[in-house]
């Protein structure tokens, strides 16, 4: 989403060469690109002139010193000003009441109240233990109440059901009863939303609000919207008391403009970021990270934290132990690791995440590259005997025509499958021998779906 502003403030590097210090005259150029990125990326005009006007102040001066070159100093002075600009630091859920916790949903229709309802819960259930229990107040949106039955279901939360002949306050007070007599640590009410801002909903969610009292309130926007998207956050700053953010959609092709906007002009900090359809698809909010990203540096914490959710300790040592003993590393492990890396998010995830310099491949896949790619790997390693998994090398050419028809793709793509293999196989028993730098250089022939 934010590549285009990233390429942008890269330019930054290379306008300044040779200079002692910034100075007004040096940095007026580069300042106007920055104007210029910032404002092609859909963010806010307000947003845009309070961020040009803290770099100018604060980088005019800003002594050049080490190995910084100008332009490198311009844009930690940027990443500095483009934290505090989205808010410091990250501010996770407030549960800290008298159970049941209450959360209310704000937002327009289609914005994705409804699955970040489902992402937030499972996120409070797997990883903090919550028994969460979630409603629906959406009694207009034909199917809105079963969407969100659906997705409990998926997220293994409790579901409070409600018909579409109930009226929204009665069912959310229905909801805080049984929650109360259940003994349910959270409460997420979902609510209706509007293709547009209008006076009927939100006078219907005031009304919710003043019924619930809940300890948050977070409105939902989808990234995707642009400058409509402070408009829409206008709206809800003055109808409710909000106190926080989620960003939807954070991983479309839009310009993101909105990540940059919304909390300036309500005041009230993002505090995660919808990424996919997924339950899974959902990550705190850290404006530090955030703004490494944009300016091309990677969020290598991220990642870390996203490999740690994604791999299996267990399968991990058990994999490390089969290397150490000089087993080898064979087709089944190949399709675990794919299927890790898929847990993690997937690869266009993962280079997303790396710094600039290195993510280079990411321009080179063509969009749906890699899910396809992967699960045609996994379809072809699917089609073989489990003797020919651990054996691979069993596979000449009748069994290859034979795989291919069961995976229903031509022998070429077994055959770079095979490939593919073998350059990780190689990796990895230089791995197990500790040949770090040699692995380093190998790295390539490891991504499903890249040469």
């Amino acid at each position: 989403m934010l590549d285009n502003l990233t390429q942008r403030l890269a330019r930054i590097v290379k306008t300044l060469r040779g200079e002692a210090r910034l100075t007004e005259s040096n940095i007026a150029e580069a300042l106007r690109e920055v104007r210029l990125a910032l404002l092609e990326a859909d963010v806010a005009l307000p947003a845009v002139k309070e961020l040009i006007a803290a770099v100018r102040e604060k980088a005019v001066g800003e002594e050049v010193i080490g190995s910084l070159s100008p332009g490198q100093a311009l844009v930690g002075v940027v990443h500095r000003e483009l934290t505090r600009l989205m808010g410091e630091a990250h501010s996770g859920l407030n549960l800290a009441t008298q159970p049941p916790a209450i959360v209310l949903m704000a937002g327009l229709q289609g914005s994705g109240k409804t699955t970040t309802v489902g992402k937030l819960a499972k996120l409070l259930r797997e990883t903090q233990k919550k028994k969460v229990l979630v409603v629906s107040c959406d009694v207009y949106r034909p199917a809105a109440i079963e969407q969100l039955k659906t997705v409990a279901a998926q997220a293994g939360v409790d579901f409070f059901p409600s018909t579409a002949s109930e009226k929204p306050v009665d069912i959310a007070r229905n909801a805080v009863d049984w929650a109360k007599r259940h003994y349910h640590d959270v409460l997420f009410v979902d609510t209706a939303g509007r293709l547009a801002i209008d006076e009927a909903m939100m006078q219907e969610i005031a009304e919710l609000h003043t019924a619930l009292r809940p300890i948050e309130t977070l409105f939902i926007v989808d990234a995707m919207l642009g400058q409509d998207a402070v408009n829409t956050a206008k709206a809800f700053r003055d109808a409710l008391p909000l106190t926080g953010i989620v960003l939807t959609k954070l991983d479309g092709d839009a310009r993101g403009g909105a990540a940059l906007s919304v909390r300036q002009v309500t005041g009230r900090p993002i505090k995660y970021a919808g990424i996919g359809e997924k339950l899974t698809g959902i990550e705190p909010f850290h404006p530090e990270r955030m703004a490494s990203r944009i300016l091309g540096m990677g969020d290598v914490l991220s990642l870390i934290e996203d490999a740690r959710k994604g791999i299996d300790e267990q399968k991990a040592v058990e994999f490390a132990r089969k290397l150490k003993s000089g087993k080898g590393f064979d087709l089944n492990d190949f399709k675990d690791q794919i299927g890790q890396m898929r847990r993690m998010g997937g690869l266009s995830s993962l280079i997303e995440k790396l710094p600039a310099q290195f993510s280079q491949a990411a321009g080179a896949l063509p969009a749906g590259t890699e899910e396809k790619a992967v699960a045609r790997i996994e379809g072809i390693i699917n089609s073989m005997t489990p003797a020919e998994r651990s054996n691979p090398e069993l596979i000449k050419a009748a069994r290859k025509r034979r795989i291919a028809l069961g995976a229903g793709v031509q022998v070429q793509e077994v055959n770079r499958l095979l490939r593919q293999f073998e350059q990780t196989q190689k990796m990895m028993k230089q791995f197990s021998r500790g040949g770090i730098a040699q692995l380093m250089r190998g790295m390539r022939g490891m991504l499903p779906g890249m040469r």
